[in-house]
């Protein structure tokens, strides 16, 4: 695959990953929109299928891996980094790309976000938070445990990724990027009540970057002082699960 095939086939697939994500949050999240609170569960599934139609999109192109953490995992087991940089600048590039067009749809939802509140003085709108559609947040903000946690979850979505390919069958019928899907679903559920499980640095990072410059009105803070965490702990949980796979395997 060449740099340019790579590039795009990342930024077009991250940016539909990002898509159906951020847009699955703000369906829940925004007051005015006709899927406000419906769950997690509804969260859970709706970045599933943003990673079914995002890596199914970019597979031709890249091979579909819409994730640094993926890609630093593949690259420690194989030894192979001369590309790595442009899968991360792709994917960067795309995730940045969705959290806008998510913004996009949402652009009515994202003008009304305020709830009516009662004080002695009469009635006031307050605005609603919005960062938690396009980055993670942690229930309970201990640096060390959420470390902890997205290496955890991420280590459990890049080994399977990485063991995939031994299975005779899954590659060749085309049902890969079906399986990760549902792995990413099963994470959310089962792994992404303490952080949100980021569990892809670009997925965090970059929509993180486009709130702090979207007009939103009375957005609120950007949250840099734990964006580390959602970057640096999926890197290391896939750097380990390809070092796990390695040695294993």
């Amino acid at each position: 695959m060449s740099n340019g095939d790579i590039f795009v086939g990342e930024t077009i697939g991250t940016a539909i990953l990002i898509l159906f994500g951020a847009g699955v949050c703000a369906a829940v999240t925004l007051r005015y929109s006709k899927a406000r609170a419906s769950g997690w569960i509804v969260i859970a599934f709706g970045w599933g299928f943003g990673v079914l139609a995002g890596a199914y999109t970019a597979a031709p192109l890249s091979g579909g891996q819409l994730n640094p953490a993926v890609t630093i995992g593949i690259a420690v087991d194989t030894g192979k980094w001369d590309k790595v940089w442009v899968y991360l600048l792709g994917q960067i590039v795309g995730a940045m790309l969705g959290a806008v067009l998510a913004y996009l749809v949402y652009l009515a939802q994202f003008q009304a976000n305020v709830r009516e509140v009662g004080t002695t003085e009469g009635t006031i709108e307050e605005p609603l938070p919005t960062l938690g559609i396009f980055s993670t947040i942690p229930e309970i903000r201990k640096p060390v445990a959420n470390l902890i946690t997205e290496i955890i979850a991420t280590m459990a979505l890049v080994l399977p990724v990485l063991a995939f390919g031994l299975t005779r069958g899954l590659g060749e019928s085309g049902t890969t990027v079906l399986i990760v899907s549902l792995l990413v679903v099963g994470i959310g559920l089962s792994l992404g009540g303490p952080t949100g499980y980021a569990i892809n640095p670009a997925r965090d990072l970059g929509p993180r970057i486009v709130h702090t410059f979207l007009p939103i009105p009375h957005k609120g803070s950007s949250d840099w002082g734990y964006a580390w965490i959602p970057v640096v702990g999926p890197l290391i949980g896939g750097a380990l699960a390809g070092l796990v796979y390695n040695l294993a395997f």
